[in-house]
């Protein structure tokens, strides 16, 4: 028989010494709990700020695809990489709010709009400064992912009506060289704290399954949570591999070790929206649930991300139908 976990307050609770703060190995002491334990946790965390059938829908559009001077080994726009991804110009602003305009007629309340950039060029700024203006005038909250942002241009995005910026972390400073080699962990804090000191809500997460271990899973979560202000989103990604890339033959990841992931982001960031994001396509309509159940509470709906395919909307129609959950 396997003997149970003890729960203790110090191995469960954040670092006494810093109540807002969390220690990697309490995170790792949450991964570690029973499932069933875990699961029970993160449920009683996300009712106590969220209702628990309800969930937020985003719309991602690539407003300008493949040619990135970046090495992420993960990513199918890489111009390093052989892959399948055809490179193309920045999008006119009417097809972006021609897309945005579909997005909420099907219910959705944010639209997202990611371009595989480095980092934008002022022109490619003013021109997505203006997208963002038009999809505000639609009544929609508004998201931009655009590489690394220089001086200045996060307050930018902040007076053309940004609501929020990704800027995903993707995994733990010490797994990070292993993912990314052409700029670092402290590159991408640089950007999120310039939009956080813009005034911008943050979305930022990680992609699983890169090779990565539990500790290096436990240790991202722990980096996102204690932040000065924790992002406002976290969106967790199942990596998808892609033929080409350095990540592209890598076996799936447990999908209980997933979940367990959303759990502990729950736990951890309890008034964060927690976003399925990549990966859900090949996730079973229970997988989904089980997520749901660990606390996740937004989704990107729709049938294709930036460069990948999504789960179909009527599916999502159907699943929310049986399990009675409410997209706002």
């Amino acid at each position: 028989m396997t003997q149970a976990v003890a729960m203790t307050p110090d191995a469960l609770a954040p670092d006494s010494a810093f109540p807002s703060r969390w220690t990697v190995d309490a995170v790792l002491a949450l991964y570690e709990l029973p499932f069933m334990d875990l699961l029970w946790r993160a449920q009683s965390a996300h009712r106590q700020h969220f209702d628990a059938n309800e969930i937020q829908r985003s719309t991602l559009l690539s407003i300008k695809t493949g040619g990135c001077s970046e090495d992420c080994g993960y990513c199918s726009q890489s111009a390093r990489y052989d892959t399948e991804v055809a490179r193309k110009h920045l999008m006119p602003v009417e097809e972006v709010v021609a897309a945005a305009r579909a997005a909420k007629e099907n219910g959705v309340s944010r639209f997202c709009m990611g371009a595989a950039w480095k980092s934008p060029r002022e022109g490619d700024l003013e021109k997505v400064m203006e997208m963002v203006r038009a999809v505000k005038e639609l009544g929609l909250e508004t998201c931009v992912t655009l590489g690394m942002l220089k001086e200045g241009q996060a307050q930018k995005l902040k007076e053309a009506g940004l609501d929020y910026y990704n800027h995903n972390l993707d995994t733990d400073r010490e797994f990070y060289g292993q993912v990314v080699k052409s700029h670092t962990h402290d590159d991408r804090m640089e950007t999120l704290s310039q939009v956080r000191d813009a005034g911008i809500h943050i979305c930022s997460g990680g992609i699983i399954g890169m090779g990565e271990s539990r500790r290096n899973r436990a240790a991202l979560l722990a980096q996102l949570a204690n932040l000065p202000t924790p992002p406002e989103s976290v969106p967790i990604n199942n990596l998808v591999p892609i033929p080409g890339t350095p990540f592209g033959e890598l076996p799936p990841l447990d999908p209980f070790e997933f979940v367990r992931t959303i759990a502990a982001a729950r736990i951890v960031m309890p008034t964060s929206h927690v976003r399925l994001s990549a990966g859900r396509e090949n996730m079973s309509d229970e997988l989904q649930a089980l997520c749901f159940l660990a606390g996740a509470n937004s989704m990107f709906y729709g049938d294709h991300l930036l460069t990948s395919p999504n789960a179909d909307v009527s599916r999502d129609e159907a699943l929310f139908g049986r399990l009675g959950l409410r997209p706002v």
